[in-house]
């Protein structure tokens, strides 16, 4: 798992497909098996970096389990699909900015600022 992590923290090899692929089939396991970190950044990858509505789909299942288990990014991650994307529900977007926030995440504060003062 750590080489897949290095490998997408990478700024110039974290950014080729090819290595995005590499690294997701070494976090599928331990996503697999609840490796908070693995399914918060598989998470994130397929919801991101791929085009598949499956994909996308078990992304934001695996970010949803992250986030419950209190991974800051992966809440920060879901407050973001639930406030732009294609699953928005506000409601949903500001409980997981505001545990993100509170948890020191400044994007979410942020983005929980906009989404207050657009109600």
């Amino acid at each position: 798992m750590r080489m897949a992590l290095w490998l997408l923290d990478s700024q110039r090899l974290g950014q080729t497909k090819s290595v995005k692929r590499i690294a997701g089939r070494m976090l599928k396991q331990p996503a697999l098996e609840g490796v908070v970190e693995a399914q918060s950044r598989l998470g994130r990858l397929l919801c991101h970096d791929c085009d598949s509505q499956r994909d996308r789909r078990i992304g934001f299942e695996l970010l949803r389990q992250a986030a419950r288990a209190g991974d800051r990014q992966a809440q920060f991650e879901l407050g973001q699909l639930y406030f732009h994307g294609q699953y928005q529900e506000l409601t949903k977007a500001r409980h997981w900015l505001e545990q993100a926030a509170a948890q020191g995440s400044v994007e979410a504060s942020r983005l929980l600022s906009r989404l207050i003062a657009t109600r």
